[in-house]
């Protein structure tokens, strides 16, 4: 299971013109699910996220995770993250999650997150979605479990 997380002054989710979820400061969560993961590995996935420490401190140094800075998350699933680029001009996808694996474990991984006591909004699983954010930093983490 993959999270490529950003660090954001404000990132939202439109799909057909409608935002469907947006936060101000705290975490923009792309979440790519791959066929071998489960519930242990989204719930640790989970962990790591909700205690990355990369917000800044009084003395400026990376020393607070979201909860700590009153963040919220913003979690969009994100298949691409499964991709294998390592041969060739064309993605592969057949290290992704079927369909249903994947939206199952994506809700498991936004409940979690909730029952961390953290503001979570989503995006909407296997749709076109518009993300717009302002990286704050920039900073940018990819963490995998």
């Amino acid at each position: 299971m993959i999270a490529l997380i950003q660090r954001v002054t404000q990132a939202k989710v439109d799909i057909a013109g409608d935002t469907v979820g947006a936060i101000e400061q705290g975490l923009l969560v792309l979440l790519g699910v791959e066929k071998d993961d489960n519930e242990q590995k989204a719930k640790r996935l989970c962990e790591k996220v909700c205690g990355y420490r990369i917000f800044s401190d009084e003395n400026d140094k990376m020393n607070l995770n979201v909860q700590q800075v009153g963040g919220k998350l913003l979690v969009v699933s994100q298949f691409t993250l499964a991709a294998d680029t390592q041969k060739g001009m064309r993605p592969g996808f057949s290290n992704g999650a079927p369909p249903e694996l994947a939206n199952t474990l994506y809700q498991y991984f936004v409940k979690q997150c909730q029952q961390q006591g953290i503001e979570t909004q989503t995006g909407q699983f296997a749709a076109d979605m518009q993300i717009t954010l302002t990286n704050d930093g920039p900073v940018t983490f990819w963490l995998q479990v």
